[in-house]
């Protein structure tokens, strides 16, 4: 609880504060990247940072969701505050791109206690009523931030240097700490359980194996290889073991009773496809509008703010709105949206106008939006105080695993078509120009500079191979978007229910008993 309103205005603050940095460093590094590898060395290890980050975030959201329904969700938040701002110092002064990928894990330590967390907090403070349009507010700054943070990491490194990506948390990390700290006050009645060791131990270790595996097969190793087909051996053992180890705890890591109940498990499956769905769509525009277009890496991701406007407008709309209508029908609605937006993606071409694509993002984030949302809110809306944190990081750890599985499966279509265009395009030419056939970042190609030194024909060629090569991999991104709404038929239209409605229920479930009785 908090106490006084001008209090809870500075722990909301904290929250969001929290959830913009936690969700943010998922993606900041991605368009750093180059700059951080040309400073530090280590080419063959860099992607290390990005996936240290995201397995120790991962790993730990329903690790922690479990803890701090056991003993209370301050003591958490602050031990993922601290931790995250240590290891985003430990970043900005590393010194080797071992050390960067070690400290990430460190930072993706304290991530994986904010996000889940911070969501639980704001559904324990606020009164049913308040919960909509709080609920649309994170949700809006958890989208917005996941969108906003390769946007934010090129504006960065082209103006100061990369070290500020990671010394920017210091001062906001900070000032949220002290706010939690000295001003919110939250109830002691907790469950006191047992720690499910094995549980966190297993899935810990089948996360990092299927991480890597996914992360460094088709490009470090063959996926074929014996390093990659160990790694999804160990993924698949692990998970079979904490699948095991979770049917039989006591007091399992992820309780499998959640997913009887029918809006959970819904609410936690679309997490999962929509995910899979949007990095699609956040990922592949602006590496359209700069190889195709042409322009630079923070001239490309500003096409995405478009998709930002509207993701954090129905975020705010989609979860007042189901505390009307309800959540069924309400995930319908932005669904059918969110795949309108995703069906118009499929349409562009290297004619299509930026003003056209603008858009077809506007759209495709309005549809979005509402998930960042509203799913968070349905997932938690049949459990009380003591399996909310639970059931809130493990939808925020499905929703980051279809991201992860999404990016990875959408970049192997995205680069394969890319390679086959090349080769179609240049198959007359007896052979590509020298370096084409070896293309496998078209952000780094096709940036002014190189296309200023490449023959129009050339170049026209490249860009129709690749424009082709993301509107296939905008296809693919459909089947997950097509599932992600046929799932929101399968939820319940249960609606947030005020106090004064509870309170009624409650009367008249006395009155009915006493009747009975009588």
């Amino acid at each position: 609880m908090v106490k006084g309103k001008s209090n809870l205005g500075l722990v909301v603050t904290a929250l969001l504060l929290s959830i913009l940095m936690a969700s943010m460093d998922n993606t900041i590094v991605s368009t750093a990247m180059g700059t951080i590898v040309s400073d530090l060395g280590g080419l063959d290890k860099f992607v290390w940072v990005t996936s240290a980050y995201m397995v120790a975030e991962m790993a730990g959201m329903p690790i922690f969701g479990k803890l701090s329904d056991m003993y209370g969700r301050k003591r958490f938040f602050v031990f993922g505050l601290i931790f995250f701002l240590a290891g985003s110092i430990l970043c900005a002064t590393a010194e080797t791109i071992t050390q960067l990928s070690i400290y990430r894990a460190i930072q993706g330590i304290g991530g994986g206690a904010l996000v889940p967390i911070a969501f639980t907090i704001m559904f324990d403070t606020f009164p049913p009523e308040k919960r909509g349009k709080m609920g649309g507010l994170f949700g809006a700054v958890f989208g917005l931030s996941s969108i906003f943070g390769p946007l934010l990491g090129a504006f960065i490194t082209d103006t100061f240097t990369w070290h500020w990506i990671f010394f920017i948390n210091v001062p906001l990390g900070v000032v949220a700490l002290l706010m939690v700290v000295l001003f919110y006050h939250e109830s002691h009645e907790h469950s006191k359980q047992r720690i499910d060791w094995a549980g966190a131990t297993t899935l810990v270790g089948s996360i990092i194996c299927l991480m890597f595996a996914l992360e460094l097969g088709g490009g470090t190793y063959a996926w074929d290889s014996t390093v990659i087909l160990s790694l999804f051996t160990g993924f698949a053992v692990l998970f079979i073991i904490f699948l095991f180890i979770e049917r039989t705890a006591k007091e399992p890591i992820i309780a499998f009773s959640m997913f009887r109940n029918r809006l959970f498990a819904s609410s936690t499956i679309i997490g999962l496809f929509s995910g899979a769905a949007f990095i699609a769509a956040a990922v592949y525009i602006p590496i359209f509008v700069q190889g195709v277009t042409g322009g630079t890496a923070t001239n490309s991701g500003m096409i995405l703010l478009p998709m930002m406007l509207g993701t954090t407008v129905s975020a705010q709309v989609g979860a007042m709105s189901s505390v009307k209508f309800g959540y069924r029908k309400v995930m319908v609605v932005f669904m059918l949206i969110f795949l309108t937006g995703m069906a118009l993606l499929t349409t562009i071409t290297t004619d299509t106008s930026r003003g056209m694509i603008t858009f077809y993002m506007i759209i495709t984030g309005l549809g979005l939006g509402a998930s960042f949302s509203v799913l968070g809110m349905a997932a938690i809306h049949h459990f009380d105080a003591s399996q909310r944190g639970s059931a809130n990081s493990t939808i925020a750890f499905i929703r980051s695993l279809g991201m992860t599985i999404g990016i990875t499966i959408f970049g192997m279509v995205q680069k394969n078509n890319f390679a086959d265009g090349l080769k179609s395009a240049f198959a007359g030419m007896g052979s590509a120009p020298q370096g084409v056939d070896q293309l496998s970042d078209p952000r780094a190609i096709l940036s002014p500079e190189a296309r200023a030194n490449i023959p129009a024909d050339i170049l026209d060629k490249i860009t129709h191979a690749l424009s082709s090569s993301i509107v296939q991999t905008f296809i693919w991104a459909l089947i997950p978007t097509v599932l992600a709404l046929l799932f929101t038929f399968y939820m319940t239209n249960d609606r947030m229910k005020s106090y004064q409605e509870q309170a009624a229920e409650a009367k008249a479930e006395a009155e009915a008993r006493a009747t009975t009785s009588s």
